[in-house]
């Protein structure tokens, strides 16, 4: 979730008044501040969550791997703001990704235990953190739905047409084979399927940019008619 005014949802004009008074119950509930090097995991599939994590600048990834070794990843984020384990604080689980550092960044630590305090004690932060979360959740499930019920080619094409929009929650990578495991899919899978929508002259690949569109109204009704 991020600890921002939410453009979004049934209270977001509350938000936008009382978010200076969130930032600050918040600030409280940081006991440490701490400076991880590239490619350090933040967090940890499978570990158990105590503190949370506040990220305000850089680029983090986010990823799942299977017992039989198959990965899949959500994708990358530059970080504004940004709390991770909020979930697995509230649901006591164990943490379901792992979080990964993309380049050397500063992060603090939230204690769960102040932080239980003040949602406890004031309601007005815990329903900011519910709202927060249920967009958040909402936003993943539909990556997630979109991922199974899609076909490979459906998916990159409207990926890249809401990078286009810049409204996406997440981004992608510049290396094919973890492109190909954002799609839920092997690396010979991706590529045939980005061969499809280059052939149908939807897309063009560049070296420097990577994957362009090419015919963006022929891109909108591939999407449409899907």
């Amino acid at each position: 979730m991020q600890l921002k005014p939410l453009s979004k949802g049934r209270f977001h004009s509350l938000w936008q008044q009382e978010h200076h008074d969130i930032e600050e119950i918040m600030a409280d509930c940081v006991s440490d501040t701490r400076l991880m090097p590239a490619h350090h995991k933040l967090m940890e599939q499978g570990q158990k969550v105590s503190s949370l994590i506040l990220v305000k600048r850089g680029r983090i990834s986010m990823g799942y791997t299977a017992r039989n070794a198959r990965s899949f990843q959500l994708g990358t984020m530059e970080c504004d703001s940004q709390i991770f384990g909020e979930m697995e604080f509230f649901s006591d689980y164990l943490c379901q990704l792992d979080i990964i550092a993309e380049e050397e960044l500063e992060v603090q630590i939230i204690c769960g235990d102040k932080l239980q305090r003040a949602l406890t004690q004031k309601p007005m932060f815990a329903l900011f953190f519910a709202s927060a979360i249920a967009i958040d959740y909402q936003d993943t499930v539909d990556i997630l739905t979109r991922r199974m019920l899609y076909p490979i080619a459906y998916n990159i094409a409207y990926d890249l047409y809401h990078q286009y929009l810049n409204d996406q929650p997440v981004d992608g990578f510049t290396k094919c084979y973890l492109e190909a495991e954002r799609f839920a899919t092997t690396d010979r899978v991706y590529r045939r399927a980005v061969k499809r929508l280059e052939e149908l002259g939807l897309i063009l690949r560049d070296k420097e940019e990577g994957i362009v569109i090419n015919d963006l109204d022929g891109l909108i009704a591939y999407i449409e008619e899907r």
